[in-house]
Protein backbone atom coordinates (compact mmCIF):
# COMPACT_ATOMS: atom_id res chain seq x y z
CA UNK A 1 0.00 0.00 0.00
CA UNK A 2 1.24 3.61 -0.78
CA UNK A 3 2.31 6.26 2.17
CA UNK A 4 -0.58 8.01 3.59
CA UNK A 5 -2.98 5.05 3.14
CA UNK A 6 -3.98 5.59 -0.23
CA UNK A 7 -5.71 2.18 -2.05
CA UNK A 8 -4.38 1.41 -4.76
CA UNK A 9 -6.03 -0.93 -7.34
CA UNK A 10 -5.30 -2.81 -10.56
CA UNK A 11 -7.22 -2.81 -13.46
CA UNK A 12 -6.81 -5.70 -15.80
CA UNK A 13 -8.49 -4.47 -19.29
CA UNK A 14 -9.12 -7.64 -21.35
CA UNK A 15 -10.90 -5.82 -24.22
CA UNK A 16 -9.62 -2.97 -26.92
CA UNK A 17 -11.75 0.01 -26.22
CA UNK A 18 -15.12 0.63 -28.54
CA UNK A 19 -15.71 3.39 -30.71
CA UNK A 20 -18.69 4.26 -28.80
CA UNK A 21 -17.11 3.57 -24.74
CA UNK A 22 -13.84 6.15 -26.45
CA UNK A 23 -16.55 8.40 -27.45
CA UNK A 24 -19.16 8.91 -24.80
CA UNK A 25 -16.76 7.69 -21.59
CA UNK A 26 -13.36 8.29 -22.92
CA UNK A 27 -13.39 4.14 -22.54
CA UNK A 28 -13.48 1.50 -20.53
CA UNK A 29 -11.12 2.33 -18.03
CA UNK A 30 -13.77 5.51 -16.78
CA UNK A 31 -16.45 3.03 -17.21
CA UNK A 32 -14.73 0.84 -14.54
CA UNK A 33 -13.48 4.00 -12.55
CA UNK A 34 -16.98 5.22 -12.12
CA UNK A 35 -18.78 1.84 -11.10
CA UNK A 36 -15.86 0.70 -8.50
CA UNK A 37 -13.99 3.78 -7.98
CA UNK A 38 -13.69 6.37 -4.70
CA UNK A 39 -12.49 9.07 -3.91
CA UNK A 40 -8.78 9.09 -2.48
CA UNK A 41 -7.76 5.73 -4.36
CA UNK A 42 -5.34 4.94 -7.20
CA UNK A 43 -6.27 2.85 -10.21
CA UNK A 44 -3.46 1.90 -12.45
CA UNK A 45 -4.41 0.38 -15.87
CA UNK A 46 -2.87 -2.44 -17.65
CA UNK A 47 -4.25 -3.54 -21.33
CA UNK A 48 -2.97 -7.45 -20.61
CA UNK A 49 -5.18 -7.74 -24.20
CA UNK A 50 -1.89 -5.95 -25.63
CA UNK A 51 0.63 -7.87 -23.29
CA UNK A 52 0.68 -5.03 -20.57
CA UNK A 53 1.10 -6.57 -16.86
CA UNK A 54 1.49 -5.50 -14.11
CA UNK A 55 5.38 -5.95 -12.89
CA UNK A 56 5.39 -9.22 -10.89
CA UNK A 57 7.62 -7.72 -8.22
CA UNK A 58 4.52 -4.82 -7.37
CA UNK A 59 1.96 -6.80 -6.94
CA UNK A 60 2.02 -6.28 -3.17
CA UNK A 61 1.73 -2.70 -3.57
CA UNK A 62 -2.03 -3.12 -4.55
CA UNK A 63 -4.79 -3.81 -2.64
CA UNK A 64 -6.97 -5.34 -5.53
CA UNK A 65 -7.50 -6.61 -8.63
CA UNK A 66 -10.43 -6.24 -11.58
CA UNK A 67 -10.30 -8.69 -14.59
CA UNK A 68 -12.75 -7.07 -17.62
CA UNK A 69 -14.73 -8.83 -19.77
CA UNK A 70 -13.11 -9.73 -23.30
CA UNK A 71 -15.02 -10.79 -26.74
CA UNK A 72 -11.68 -13.70 -26.34
CA UNK A 73 -12.31 -16.83 -25.00
CA UNK A 74 -11.09 -17.70 -21.57
CA UNK A 75 -10.38 -21.31 -22.49
CA UNK A 76 -8.20 -19.89 -25.21
CA UNK A 77 -4.68 -20.53 -25.32
CA UNK A 78 -3.48 -16.98 -26.75
CA UNK A 79 -0.63 -15.60 -25.00
CA UNK A 80 -1.82 -13.15 -23.04
CA UNK A 81 -4.68 -15.50 -21.73
CA UNK A 82 -1.75 -17.99 -20.38
CA UNK A 83 -0.39 -15.05 -19.00
CA UNK A 84 -3.32 -13.88 -17.30
CA UNK A 85 -3.71 -17.05 -15.52
CA UNK A 86 -0.51 -17.45 -14.12
CA UNK A 87 -0.95 -13.65 -12.70
CA UNK A 88 -4.25 -14.95 -11.25
CA UNK A 89 -2.61 -17.83 -9.82
CA UNK A 90 0.04 -15.75 -8.16
CA UNK A 91 -2.70 -13.32 -6.69
CA UNK A 92 -4.75 -16.13 -5.34
CA UNK A 93 -1.59 -17.63 -3.73
CA UNK A 94 -0.95 -13.94 -2.32
CA UNK A 95 -4.23 -14.14 -1.01
CA UNK A 96 -5.08 -10.72 -2.77
CA UNK A 97 -8.31 -9.53 -4.07
CA UNK A 98 -9.67 -9.98 -7.31
CA UNK A 99 -13.05 -9.02 -8.94
CA UNK A 100 -13.54 -11.05 -12.27
CA UNK A 101 -16.27 -9.91 -14.33
CA UNK A 102 -17.61 -11.91 -17.32
CA UNK A 103 -14.35 -13.05 -19.27
CA UNK A 104 -12.96 -12.60 -15.92
CA UNK A 105 -15.07 -14.39 -14.00
CA UNK A 106 -14.73 -17.84 -16.49
CA UNK A 107 -10.12 -16.96 -16.80
CA UNK A 108 -10.35 -17.28 -13.14
CA UNK A 109 -12.14 -19.98 -13.08
CA UNK A 110 -10.02 -21.51 -15.49
CA UNK A 111 -6.70 -20.43 -13.82
CA UNK A 112 -7.30 -21.89 -10.73
CA UNK A 113 -8.51 -25.21 -11.66
CA UNK A 114 -12.49 -25.03 -12.81
CA UNK A 115 -14.02 -25.40 -16.43
CA UNK A 116 -15.44 -23.48 -18.71
CA UNK A 117 -16.87 -23.52 -22.29
CA UNK A 118 -19.07 -22.49 -24.74
CA UNK A 119 -22.52 -22.13 -23.39
CA UNK A 120 -25.05 -24.81 -23.35
CA UNK A 121 -27.52 -23.01 -24.90
CA UNK A 122 -26.09 -20.39 -26.42
CA UNK A 123 -26.03 -16.31 -26.40
CA UNK A 124 -27.16 -14.25 -23.13
CA UNK A 125 -27.60 -11.43 -24.20
CA UNK A 126 -29.98 -8.47 -21.96
CA UNK A 127 -30.95 -8.08 -18.13
CA UNK A 128 -31.17 -11.74 -16.62
CA UNK A 129 -32.89 -12.08 -12.96
CA UNK A 130 -29.34 -13.95 -10.79
CA UNK A 131 -30.65 -15.68 -7.70
CA UNK A 132 -28.26 -15.49 -4.96
CA UNK A 133 -27.90 -18.17 -3.15
CA UNK A 134 -28.30 -16.08 0.54
CA UNK A 135 -26.27 -19.17 2.89
CA UNK A 136 -23.47 -18.75 0.47
CA UNK A 137 -22.93 -15.25 0.01
CA UNK A 138 -20.57 -13.18 1.69
CA UNK A 139 -21.16 -10.18 3.76
CA UNK A 140 -19.98 -7.87 1.36
CA UNK A 141 -23.57 -8.51 -0.55
CA UNK A 142 -25.85 -7.18 2.72
CA UNK A 143 -27.44 -3.89 1.97
CA UNK A 144 -28.26 -1.01 4.54
CA UNK A 145 -31.28 -2.85 6.10
CA UNK A 146 -28.82 -5.66 6.52
CA UNK A 147 -30.78 -7.85 4.12
CA UNK A 148 -28.93 -10.11 1.51
CA UNK A 149 -31.11 -9.33 -1.76
CA UNK A 150 -32.85 -12.86 -3.28
CA UNK A 151 -32.25 -11.51 -6.66
CA UNK A 152 -30.50 -9.07 -8.71
CA UNK A 153 -31.53 -7.56 -12.23
CA UNK A 154 -27.73 -7.93 -14.27
CA UNK A 155 -26.65 -6.97 -17.70
CA UNK A 156 -25.62 -9.98 -19.64
CA UNK A 157 -23.41 -10.32 -23.01
CA UNK A 158 -21.81 -13.71 -23.25
CA UNK A 159 -21.31 -16.80 -25.11
CA UNK A 160 -19.09 -18.78 -22.67
CA UNK A 161 -20.12 -20.19 -19.25
CA UNK A 162 -18.63 -21.41 -16.10
CA UNK A 163 -19.10 -25.34 -16.42
CA UNK A 164 -17.14 -26.30 -13.10
CA UNK A 165 -15.90 -24.17 -9.95
CA UNK A 166 -12.79 -24.98 -9.14
CA UNK A 167 -11.75 -26.39 -5.69
CA UNK A 168 -12.56 -24.79 -2.71
CA UNK A 169 -15.15 -22.19 -4.38
CA UNK A 170 -18.52 -21.71 -3.28
CA UNK A 171 -21.27 -20.86 -6.45
CA UNK A 172 -22.96 -17.96 -4.64
CA UNK A 173 -25.83 -16.95 -7.46
CA UNK A 174 -27.60 -19.00 -10.62
CA UNK A 175 -29.85 -17.41 -13.00
CA UNK A 176 -32.30 -19.80 -15.50
CA UNK A 177 -29.94 -20.22 -17.88
CA UNK A 178 -26.62 -20.32 -16.31
CA UNK A 179 -25.08 -22.56 -13.31
CA UNK A 180 -22.95 -20.30 -12.28
CA UNK A 181 -23.03 -16.53 -12.33
CA UNK A 182 -21.65 -15.75 -9.13
CA UNK A 183 -18.33 -17.49 -7.12
CA UNK A 184 -16.21 -16.97 -4.02
CA UNK A 185 -13.15 -18.69 -3.16
CA UNK A 186 -12.36 -17.67 0.55
CA UNK A 187 -12.73 -13.87 1.02
CA UNK A 188 -10.31 -13.03 -1.75
CA UNK A 189 -11.98 -14.05 -4.92
CA UNK A 190 -15.39 -13.22 -6.40
CA UNK A 191 -16.52 -14.04 -10.15
CA UNK A 192 -19.34 -12.40 -11.48
CA UNK A 193 -20.67 -13.62 -14.99
CA UNK A 194 -22.69 -10.38 -15.65
CA UNK A 195 -21.71 -6.83 -15.49
CA UNK A 196 -22.33 -4.67 -13.08
CA UNK A 197 -19.88 -1.95 -14.88
CA UNK A 198 -22.30 -1.60 -17.98
CA UNK A 199 -25.01 0.77 -18.49
CA UNK A 200 -28.12 0.08 -20.89
CA UNK A 201 -26.25 2.42 -23.82
CA UNK A 202 -23.25 0.36 -23.40
CA UNK A 203 -25.22 -2.73 -24.33
CA UNK A 204 -27.18 -1.36 -26.90
CA UNK A 205 -23.86 -0.36 -28.53
CA UNK A 206 -22.58 -3.88 -28.22
CA UNK A 207 -25.53 -5.39 -29.89
CA UNK A 208 -25.43 -3.11 -32.83
CA UNK A 209 -21.75 -4.61 -33.13
CA UNK A 210 -22.47 -8.08 -32.67
CA UNK A 211 -25.83 -7.95 -35.22
CA UNK A 212 -23.87 -6.07 -37.89
CA UNK A 213 -20.90 -8.65 -37.55
CA UNK A 214 -23.83 -11.70 -37.96
CA UNK A 215 -22.89 -12.79 -34.47
CA UNK A 216 -26.26 -12.41 -33.52
CA UNK A 217 -29.68 -12.37 -35.60
CA UNK A 218 -30.81 -8.32 -35.51
CA UNK A 219 -34.21 -9.67 -34.98
CA UNK A 220 -33.18 -10.82 -31.17
CA UNK A 221 -31.05 -7.82 -30.64
CA UNK A 222 -34.41 -5.86 -31.25
CA UNK A 223 -35.97 -7.58 -28.94
CA UNK A 224 -33.62 -7.35 -26.18
CA UNK A 225 -33.01 -3.93 -26.87
CA UNK A 226 -37.05 -3.59 -26.64
CA UNK A 227 -37.03 -5.00 -23.30
CA UNK A 228 -34.46 -2.40 -22.26
CA UNK A 229 -36.71 0.01 -22.48
CA UNK A 230 -38.98 -0.76 -19.76
CA UNK A 231 -36.54 -2.31 -17.26
CA UNK A 232 -33.64 -1.41 -15.54
CA UNK A 233 -30.57 -3.38 -13.92
CA UNK A 234 -29.80 -3.21 -10.35
CA UNK A 235 -26.17 -1.56 -11.36
CA UNK A 236 -26.06 0.68 -8.30
CA UNK A 237 -26.68 -2.46 -5.54
CA UNK A 238 -24.25 -4.56 -7.84
CA UNK A 239 -21.47 -1.44 -7.68
CA UNK A 240 -21.93 -1.59 -3.91
CA UNK A 241 -21.76 -4.97 -3.27
CA UNK A 242 -18.40 -4.84 -5.85
CA UNK A 243 -17.11 -1.86 -3.96
CA UNK A 244 -17.51 -3.62 -0.36
CA UNK A 245 -15.92 -6.66 -1.68
CA UNK A 246 -12.54 -4.87 -3.20
CA UNK A 247 -12.81 -2.84 -0.13
CA UNK A 248 -12.97 -5.29 2.29
CA UNK A 249 -16.33 -3.64 3.91
CA UNK A 250 -18.29 -6.65 5.73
Amino acid sequence: MEMGGEKRYALLLAAKDSEYAKKVYGGYYNVFLAAFGEEGERWDLYKVIDGEFPDMNELQKYDGFVISGSPSDAYGNDCWVLKLCFLLQTLHSMKKKVLGICFGHQVLCRALGGKVGKAYTGWDVGLRKVYILKDSAPCCFVDDLGEIPTSVSIIEIHQDEVYEVPFGAEVIACSDKTGVEMFTIGDHILGIQGHPEYTKDILCNLIDRLVNMDTIEKDFGDKVKFGLQTAEPDGKCLQRICRNYLKGRY
